[in-house]
């Protein structure tokens, strides 16, 4: 923690968690925004579908790829300069997407976009454990994560208004417009949080040091396992969604915000109870509370799509439940991340991102192209995923603090 944090910033802590949900909620927003217009987007740069599928894979793996850097890069220049950066990109990369002639000029400023937008999400974790003790630090993670669950449910809504009424470039334009924003107030408002004790010198000797203490200790590895792999447990019907939503349960569009409204609700419920139980019960009892709570859900999703037609009524709240569970249990885990190497937070929340971003990736490119055919499949897909983060989980469980 920054010893002097409680001069850094002097308003409510809510409003604190408010700016930063704001940098954190870019990732989702620029996915969840376009995907109403896929099909057309598709028709307008004459794309098969494997390549509108290029345009999400092509984003996450770009997420993957620069958030390995992202915290580094704040360890050694400050947090600031890092958001900043990333926010710029982000605006050109949107603009870029909007300009786009074709569909291999939209993935290339995807790609771009995902390199930047994790910035945000990346470094605001960090700044929340420099500013504060733990029970307070899940508790502000627990706001962010409330505030930054507003963003998924609006987003499909605000994309399909855009594309019905204007155009698909005109979602680009947007989140070009959201990301000048955000760079406008961030600049203005947000101050320096690493204190100059914790500075890490920028040589490859020193980087290579730090991602090869964090790299070989299994009790990182395992942690952001049990984190980023549950996730996509729900994710993956997000990256489904034109396929899920739009062709086995029959909904418009313009009615994709149905589904986004009831998950991110669960988001919210989840993070809202989490920051009530901080400090109130063991970390490890929510831990398990969050796990038993997707376990349900998972349960309940595959029992329902093994013996009933797909229908919205009760294909959507399962997939809510769980991300509740997730919810609950995933700003605990963070703190445990960044607690393993307190003098490494930011490279410790980059590659905790870089691994939930890898498996994103592979999801979106990979996974969801083999199982979307089938409500069925993306059930087993999603208690699959649950799965290996419960193992890893419980194997980590006894091996931290």
């Amino acid at each position: 923690m920054n010893p002097d944090a409680t001069r850094l910033w002097r308003g409510a802590r809510w409003t604190l968690a408010l700016l930063l949900a704001g940098l954190g909620m870019l990732g989702p927003f620029s996915i969840d925004t376009y995907l109403p217009a896929f099909d057309g987007i598709a028709r307008t740069l004459e794309a098969t579908p494997v390549q509108m599928q290029q345009t999400l894979s092509a984003y996450l793996f770009g997420f993957a790829a620069m958030n390995l850097f992202h915290g580094a890069l704040a360890d050694s220049f400050g947090r600031r300069p890092v958001i900043m950066g990333g926010l710029a990109v982000f605006t050109f990369a949107s603009v870029g997407c909007a300009l786009a002639p074709s569909i291999g000029w939209l993935v290339a400023f995807r790609a771009l976009q995902g390199m930047s937008a994790g910035a945000g999400m990346v470094v605001s974790r960090a700044i929340i454990r420099d500013m504060f003790v733990p029970a307070d630090a899940q508790r502000v993670m627990s706001q962010v994560t409330i505030y930054f669950g507003v963003a998924p449910a609006i987003a499909p809504l605000v994309g399909g208004f855009l594309f019905v009424h204007l155009d698909w470039q005109a979602i680009f334009w947007f989140l070009a417009a959201v990301g000048a924003l955000l760079l406008a107030v961030n600049a203005r408002v947000l101050p320096e949080t690493l204190h100059a004790s914790h500075v890490q010198s920028f040589d490859a000797r020193n980087l290579l040091r730090g991602y090869g203490q964090l790299g070989a200790d299994p009790r990182f590895l395992a942690l952001c396992l049990a984190s980023g792999v549950p996730f996509n447990g729900m994710f993956l019907y997000v990256l489904a969604a034109p396929a899920w939503l739009g062709g086995h349960l029959m909904l418009a569009p313009t009615e994709f915000f149905w589904f986004f409204c009831l998950s991110v609700s669960g988001i919210m419920g989840g993070a809202w109870l989490s920051g009530r139980l901080a400090g109130r019960i063991a970390p490890r009892e929510q831990i398990r509370r969050g796990f038993q709570v997707m376990g349900v859900a998972v349960l309940a999703n595959i029992a329902l799509n093994a013996t009933l037609t797909p229908h919205w009524s009760w294909a959507l709240p399962p997939v809510a439940l769980f991300s509740l569970g997730w919810a609950l249990m995933v700003p605990v885990v963070t703190i445990k991340v960044l607690d393993l190497v307190p003098e490494r937070r930011g490279m410790a929340s980059s590659l905790q991102a870089v691994v939930g971003s890898v498996a994103n990736g592979m999801v979106a490119g990979v996974i969801v192209p083999l199982v979307m055919h089938s409500t069925l499949a993306l059930a087993l897909t999603s208690a699959a995923f649950l799965g290996i983060g419960l193992v890893a989980w419980q194997w980590v469980k006894r091996r931290v603090p």
